[in-house]
């Protein structure tokens, strides 16, 4: 057997700076431990990441093995496709060459670099550790049909993983339930919820925007046909709320087509994670549009930004989803129906309250301190130690 070369492998798409959240805790956990322990970092490159890491002095003592990006979250599924593969063959190529006694991954590519991970820890006697940031290929089948045939192949690979792992980290109590359910692992599994990004730098303003913002991915998952058709038909009764929109994803361009419409609505694009945070701030009311069945799965991001930013929450989702419970317990806002007129008699409903988001903030410094990067990187290497893998 090939003696190893390194203490820890971190392999993630989803890596700084591109990626300010998931991104911005990995290559702290990295740095964290680099002084104790070797440790690689194995990653897809869309900006050139070694550049961006001298310039800024960060990941000192991290070995960082970057495989260039074909694709983005708007990308077609076919080109996404491609490049998983391609990443995983990266992957695999690291894993083989670092030779780490430990391996993080996470479901980002899903299902294929989780599979090659496993591989090497089998045959290089190696542990790792899944980090289920959504389940797949469930999550994808939510809003893009997968072959029968297909779909029950990479069900039944992902499940051999999740069995085979050392332990699991997934973000909510319902995806463990979710995982235990369909692999009928006994493997140990860790619910860290994913931090918010850095609100060092923002401002929060005295008197808020009467309006909405929505910061993220516009993609498949989060409904925004319906939003976009309830905004319309909201302006077009005579409401006042701006709504105002940042992000890329697939339904961009159907925003900026309302935004050139209606003087109330405004898409910034793409814009940073610190821009991102300013706008959620400067806002009353934050959406969070989402797929029901696809909450059994996956947990929006965007939700622990909100949290810090302040801003009352308005949730599109059924009652008995793991958001709407979120959104709920935490008292951090209201939840309405996916439905257009529902979601328009709440934007009435919202023009015509006195109350601002502050009315909803009973528990949410408890909640940011769940939510923080310090909590984040103390449970997840809490995690590691548990397990005896540091």
């Amino acid at each position: 057997m090939l003696k190893k070369k390194t203490d820890l492998a971190i392999v993630t798409r989803s890596f700084w700076p591109i990626y300010p959240v998931i991104g911005e805790a990995l290559l702290r956990f990295a740095e964290n431990l680099s002084g104790s322990y070797s440790v690689a970092v194995i990653l897809q490159d869309h900006i050139g990441v070694r550049k961006e890491l001298n310039e800024k002095a960060r990941g000192k003592g991290v070995e960082f093995f970057p495989g260039k990006a074909w694709s983005t979250s708007s990308s077609r599924i076919a080109v996404r496709a491609l490049d998983a593969i391609y990443f995983m063959l990266w992957v695999f190529l690291c894993l083989i060459r670092s030779r780490p006694k430990v391996v993080y991954v996470s479901t980002d590519p899903p299902v294929l670099v989780p599979l090659v991970v496993m591989i090497y820890a089998f045959f290089f006697k190696a542990k790792f550790v899944y980090h289920l940031q959504d389940i797949h290929p469930e999550a994808a089948n939510v809003v893009i049909s997968v072959h029968p045939f297909v779909y029950r192949m990479l069900k039944w690979v992902d499940a051999l993983v999740m069995r085979r792992a050392t332990a699991m980290i997934t973000i909510t109590e319902e995806m463990a339930d979710e995982i235990v359910d369909r692999s009928r692992t006994q493997r140990p599994i860790h619910v860290i919820p994913n931090p918010a990004v850095s609100f060092d730098n923002i401002r929060y303003p005295d008197k808020r925007v009467r309006g909405f913002s929505f910061c993220g991915n516009a993609g498949r998952l989060q409904r925004i046909p319906l939003l976009l058709r309830a905004i319309k038909d909201y302006l077009d009764s005579g409401g006042s709320l701006l709504f105002v929109f940042a992000g890329g994803g697939i339904y961009a361009p159907d925003i900026q087509a309302l935004a050139d419409q209606y003087d109330q609505v405004c898409y910034r694009g793409l814009v940073s994670a610190t821009e991102a945070a300013q706008i959620s701030c400067d806002h009353e009311w934050a959406l969070l549009p989402i797929e029901d069945e696809v909450t059994r799965f996956a947990f929006p991001s965007k939700s622990s930004s909100y949290a810090f930013a302040g801003s009352a929450v308005l949730a599109i989702c059924g009652e008995e989803t793991s958001v709407s419970r979120w959104v709920l317990d935490n008292k951090v806002g209201v939840v309405v129906k996916p439905d257009v007129a529902e979601i328009v008699s709440a934007f009435f409903m919202i023009e015509n309250l006195d109350c601002i988001s502050g009315d909803y903030s009973s528990k949410r410094e408890v909640l940011k301190e769940e939510l923080s990067f310090d909590s984040f990187l103390t449970r997840l290497e809490s995690c590691f130690r548990q397990e005896s893998l540091l």
